[in-house]
């Protein structure tokens, strides 16, 4: 649950610092730039933690898959609330596909790291004479 908390943190902040500065299109491209960097550091800080402990957890495309339809979800409440855009079909056609993908996904198994403590050493099997 922790993993897809923080995954949701980072995508509202991933969304406006790639979107955000669209209400703002007046102010010039370099601040945009700057602002959006300094969001996206902060996006990173929930990102980074979600996907390394996540990893215990999941597949790495169990966790780009989750990512993909939490920033959906985001995005389109972003787009809605804060830019004014209005969603259609195709947005929904769009949504239940990527959420299809989840069941594609679903039952991989997590790649587990193991350290070399972990592994048993070797036995001698061979037979004397």
């Amino acid at each position: 649950m922790l993993t897809i908390l923080l995954l949701i943190v980072s995508n509202v902040f991933m969304t406006f610092a790639w979107y955000g500065h669209l209400k703002f299109k007046e102010s010039p491209l370099a601040v945009a730039i700057l602002v959006s960097w300094l969001i996206a550091f902060v996006e990173y800080c929930f990102q980074v933690p979600a996907n390394r402990w996540g990893s215990a957890q999941f597949s790495p495309v169990q966790l780009k898959v989750m990512q993909e339809i939490i920033t959906l979800v985001v995005f389109s409440i972003f787009a809605v609330l804060y830019l004014d855009t209005k969603l259609g079909w195709n947005h929904a056609v769009a949504f239940l596909l990527i959420v299809a993908a989840v069941f594609c996904v679903r039952k991989d198994a997590p790649v587990l790291e193991h350290s070399s403590a972990d592994i048993p050493p070797a036995t001698n099997t061979s037979v004397e004479e």
